[in-house]
């Protein structure tokens, strides 16, 4: 048997290696410049604007692992641009690139851009609510570019069979090669969308002002050795803070002993020497630091204040944590050949060789000195339910109190509006989402089954009203018309509508119609006769105490006999609906309860009604 083509060498064939897989948290882009007479001085033009652009924009922003990078590459005769970052646990950075090449298209004509992270084309991930339906993952690659600005997509190929002749467009995917033949050939083809862009960058929409956002300043309480270092490499705080959120049993190994005498490694920031600076954090890194329980290492016990105002405890506390990432982050060896180690070996090694000195308290006091307000890391629950509920309107008159930042609150308030368009979208029917595009199908398979599939849906037919009818009946609610809904009356008379519609129909289909009804007819009097389809017997059997209780009591349980059997009759005339809306109530309760606090049908069915019941309790014995 052959195996199948798939690009990979094998040993003895040219073995490159096995295919690397696309790192997780990663954005990858490529910059090209589709013009033969431009060289690779205007390329390395491009890269020295596209990083002046980052400094000047982003002189001190604090990202979470990587930059936006450009170097250099080269695929058979074509030579581009091409970047990896890493943005690791901040979504913020990722779309900070976007916004950078965005504006860096702008600033070339000639110049087309491509990016894609884990989760592959993400712009039309974001803009999915938008896209037309033949626009799906499987040709979406090499199909979405940036250039001056704007969003464009590279549409499906007419299949011409003849000069004059065209049929429906090809659904399949491009290779980068037909992409840029498309793009150079046939520009004005291309198709750009406001409605697509609107949604795909809906998240530049403030930008540049919603960089600052993404930052925190805290006041915090280091070794004054560490205020040097933070004061002069501000982004060394975001590795620090990832090593001590990542840490392992391994990694505190260096901070379990309080000194090298007893087998303990040299700290680099012993807690001594203490002072108090503002330190900026990117908000993902602080709440990382700032939410983790983290109890003082050997080598930091008793330098924490006890007695003190609880501001400066949360200083202190933070502060530690901090001191920590770096004595971490140091001795993994790891990391000895990482950017940040090495900066803070060198400014280490120069105050320790007396070249640089160490900041006085004077200077320390002109540094600048920010201390953010932290009300974003509290979350009010239940403003968060509104969010979710889409009630955000009521509450926000009561009280301006929201949950994290702006740029989630934004974020939810988006996620919320696609799923109710979701649920409200009419196109949606019986069968689940219609997701499946027309063009997906393979025509082939469509002319070979079209002939039986009509036929199957000849011999198919659905009431929808009797099932509605039926169903009705089943849960114990009330029919739809005032009188009572006869089974057996409305098959006889979908039996006859169908005889006088299809005069055609055989003397067999007639019996086994007959056949069915008789059996339904059966099965309704047994069911009737054994008390099943009896809703509420509660009446009967209280009606039965009061006779009971009354014929002990003489002649005057005359009296009451003939009292109950009045107040039976009275309530005989409105227990049916009373008696279907308590069983209904019955189920709905015994439903919610059987969920055990998790989401279920019940619970998704009472809040869509606006209803929010409490979380059910374990039955006691009182």
């Amino acid at each position: 048997m052959d195996r199948a083509d798939d690009g990979f060498k094998w040993f003895g064939e040219g073995f490159d290696g096995f295919p690397r897989q696309f790192p997780e948290d990663c954005i990858q882009y490529a910059l090209y410049i589709l013009d033969a007479k431009l060289n690779e001085q205007h390329l390395e033009s491009v890269m020295h604007t596209a990083l002046k652009l980052a400094d000047d924009l982003l002189s001190s922003y604090i990202w979470q692992r990587d930059r936006l990078a450009l170097e250099i590459c080269q695929k058979d005769a074509l030579k581009f641009l091409a970047g990896n970052t890493n943005y690791g646990d901040s979504v913020q950075d990722e779309w900070l690139i976007v916004y950078l090449l965005r504006e860096l298209s702008k600033l070339y004509p000639d110049l087309w851009i491509e990016a894609i992270d884990t989760d592959g084309q993400f712009l039309l991930i974001e803009a999915a609510n938008a896209l037309p339906r033949w626009l799906n993952p499987e040709i979406a690659d090499h199909r979405v570019w940036i250039h001056g600005g704007k969003l464009l997509v590279i549409p499906l190929a007419q299949n011409s069979t003849s000069p004059g002749t065209k049929t429906s467009p090809i659904s399949k995917p491009l290779t980068l090669q037909e992409a840029h033949e498309f793009i150079v050939n046939s520009p004005t083809k291309l198709i750009h969308s406001p409605l697509i862009e609107a949604e795909a960058f809906y998240r530049l929409i403030n930008y540049p002002s919603r960089i600052t956002e993404s930052q925190h300043h805290a006041l915090i309480t280091i070794p004054r050795r560490l205020a040097y270092v933070l004061h002069l490499e501000p982004n060394l705080i975001s590795p620090a803070v990832e090593s001590f959120y990542i840490r392992d049993p391994i990694a505190l190994r260096p901070l379990q002993s309080k000194s090298p005498n007893s087998g303990g490694r040299v700290l680099l920031f012993p807690p001594e020497d203490f002072v108090t600076v503002s330190v900026k954090f990117t908000k993902i890194s602080f709440a990382q630091v700032k939410s983790q329980r983290f109890a003082p290492p050997i080598a930091w016990s008793g330098s924490l204040p006890v007695k003190a105002a609880e501001k400066e405890i949360g200083s202190a506390e933070v502060g530690m944590k901090v001191a920590c990432g770096f004595e971490m982050l140091s001795a993994d060896p790891q990391n000895k050949d990482k950017e940040s180690v090495i900066k803070i070996r060198q400014l280490l090694m120069e105050i320790d060789n007396d070249n640089e000195k160490l900041p006085t308290n004077e200077e320390i006091a002109k540094w600048e000195s920010i201390d953010d307000d932290e009300s974003w890391l509290d979350i009010n629950f239940e403003d968060f339910d509104d969010k979710l509920s889409g009630r955000s309107d009521a509450r926000e008159s009561k009280s301006e109190r929201g949950f994290g930042d702006n740029a989630a609150q934004e974020n939810l308030q988006k996620m919320v509006e696609r799923f109710e368009a979701f649920l409200n979208d009419d196109k949606t029917g019986a069968d689940g989402a219609d997701t499946v595009d027309d063009m997906d199908v393979d025509s082939d398979d469509e002319d070979a089954e079209g002939d039986t599939d009509d036929e199957e849906d000849k011999d198919v037919s659905f009431d929808e009203n009797e099932f509605a009818q039926v169903m009705r009946e089943m849960m114990g609610m009330p029919p739809i018309n005032e009188n009572r809904f006869d089974h057996s009356e409305n098959i006889t008379k979908g039996k006859e509508s169908s005889v006088n519609e299809e005069s055609g129909a055989s003397q067999e289909d007639e019996n086994e119609q007959e056949a069915l009804e008789q059996v339904m007819q059966r099965m309704e009097i047994e069911l009737n006769e054994s008390g099943i389809l009896d809703l509420d017997p509660k009446p009967k059997e209280t009606a039965t105490r009061k006779l009971k209780s009354s014929s002990r009591k003489g002649t005057a349980g005359i009296a009451a006999t003939q009292e109950c059997s009045k107040e039976q009759s009275d309530d005989s005339d409105d227990e049916g609906e009373v008696d279907i809306d308590f069983n209904l109530a019955k189920n709905l309760l015994e439903s919610f309860k059987s969920q055990a606090g998790t989401a279920g049908p019940s619970g998704n069915l009472l809040g869509m009604l606006g209803m929010q019941l409490p979380r059910d309790e374990d039955d006691g014995d009182g």
